[in-house]
């Protein structure tokens, strides 16, 4: 029997006066709080991972992957070398990254400031993926992870609802009843002789609860180049948007691809629009970078200004996407956003710790995604900490992560041929197939009860 792993990737009073980039800052600061150190003996979450990277010089993609062009990546066991200690579960996680941004959202007064902020924080969801080359680890049917930020105010639980297809089901919430926040992602991925293109199928639900708003959008596209040869980098291009469907109005980001000299690599640009489809304010900048607001005369006025001094008003704009791999060099990048003179701060992306480079390319958040915290015994048995290669992967123990691997997923197959034997259909624990009601389509709802602490029933899965 085949493997059934998938190989996949997977981030403010708005005006332009000195006030608002301020409490923009305040709330960078208070993203920053989990890093904060302390002498008196309390626990504090780790900056760094117990072992540096291991070397992906020893085994060849090429030969996994010669036979997958223009495929779907199903089916495909991926050598434990080319992941990184983390389950997609715990990656899917990292949209929280920048959860100041919905606390944001959710004290302005404006429904269009409001619209700005969950735009930037549909942008900060992607930051992430920046330099991050390595795949997660498939999450095992019944997985879960959960994680609790009281700090930040929010608490998230998540589940692998389906194994074939892969589903990723989560579940946020305030801890202040302000917001929940609520999706599935069955990431569906091509190869295609240089590259890996990444399609990240499903909705995201955001929900303001103060101002019974509902949010929805999809994430954009992503590809990974020189999966074979050269340097990895990753660009994201795509058109996303962002639904409010209590007030009708709507923002449209399109992430630019690289285009054909780079001028567009990183890239975001986008508008709001009204209920009546008014164009109202522009939004701008780098998902690796900043984000920024510009009211849409202001905007149109600097345009045309900068057509007539002789600007870059007509930059190429020639389309790339993973099938066009004439060159797929990672162009220069420049990493300054140029500002129009009006604009506010949305959005900038946290620093990575130093030491980044060497541990698998993490944010400070993500070091910290897999550390044992000190009420570890809480956790179900089934939490994504808890997994043995993912441990050992991270310790530096590249044979024991890859021997847990090939266990676990052994294990797996095995439970499915008895339940097939049996007749017996699989059982989700957290969460179960609905009808969103703001988009009509099919959703993974979380029917609640996780933190009752009830694990009882949780499947053996490790």
């Amino acid at each position: 029997m085949n493997s059934e792993e998938e190989f996949y990737d997977a981030e403010t009073g708005l005006e332009s006066d000195d006030s608002c980039e301020v409490s923009f800052k305040d709330a960078l600061v208070f993203d920053n709080k989990q890093a904060t150190t302390q002498e008196n003996g309390v626990w504090q979450r780790r900056k760094t991972l117990p072992a540096e990277m291991i070397s992906r010089n020893d085994f060849s993609v090429w030969s996994i992957l010669k036979k997958c062009i223009g495929m779907e990546l199903s089916k495909v066991a991926m050598p434990v070398e080319f992941n990184e200690p983390l389950s997609f579960l715990q990656r899917m996680s990292e949209y929280m990254e920048h959860a100041h941004l919905i606390h944001k959202a959710c004290g302005l007064s404006d429904s269009l400031d409001r619209m700005q902020v969950v735009a930037a924080f549909a942008v900060s969801a992607v930051a992430s993926q920046w330099e991050r080359t390595g795949k997660p680890f498939n999450p095992l049917l019944g997985e879960t992870y959960e994680l609790v930020r009281e700090e930040e105010g929010y608490r998230l639980i998540s589940e692998q609802v389906s194994h074939h297809p892969p589903v990723s089901a989560f579940h946020a919430q305030s801890l202040k009843q302000e917001f929940e926040f609520h999706g599935s992602i069955c990431p569906k991925l091509k190869f295609w002789g240089k590259s890996v293109e990444a399609e990240p199928k499903g909705t995201m639900t955001l929900e303001l609860l103060k101002h019974k708003e509902t949010y929805t959008w999809t994430n954009p596209m992503c590809c990974v180049h020189n999966i074979i040869l050269g340097k990895l980098w990753i660009e994201q291009y795509g058109t996303v948007e962002i639904f409010n469907h209590s007030t009708g109005e709507k923002c449209v980001l399109n992430f630019r691809p690289c285009g054909m000299f780079g001028k567009e690599l990183h890239k975001v640009e986008g508008h709001i629009q009204d209920k009546s489809k008014k164009r109202r304010r522009v939004i701008y900048g780098k998902w690796t970078e900043s984000m920024y607001s510009v009211d849409h005369k202001v905007y149109e006025a600097f345009r045309k200004s900068d057509k007539k001094t002789g600007g870059d008003g007509k930059k190429l704009r020639q389309e790339q996407s993973c099938e066009a791999e004439d060159a797929d060099d990672m162009p220069e990048v420049e990493e300054t956003v140029t500002v129009i003179p009006g604009s506010a701060l949305l959005w900038r992306i946290t620093p990575r710790p130093a030491q980044s480079a060497q541990m698998y390319n993490f944010t400070s958040f993500a070091m910290t995604l897999n550390e044992l915290e000190p009420d570890v015994e809480l956790l179900p048995p089934t939490d994504c900490r808890l997994r043995p290669d993912v441990r050992a992967m991270e310790n530096g123990d590249i044979d024991a992560a890859s021997t847990e691997k090939e266990r676990l997923e052994e294990k797996q197959r095995a439970a499915c041929r008895e339940r097939s034997q049996d007749e017996e259909e699989w059982s989700t624990r957290w969460f179960q197939v609905g009808t969103n009601p703001h988009t009509g389509a099919e959703d993974w709802i979380y029917t609640g009860g996780y933190f009752d602490r009830n694990y009882s029933d949780c499947p053996d899965i490790f």
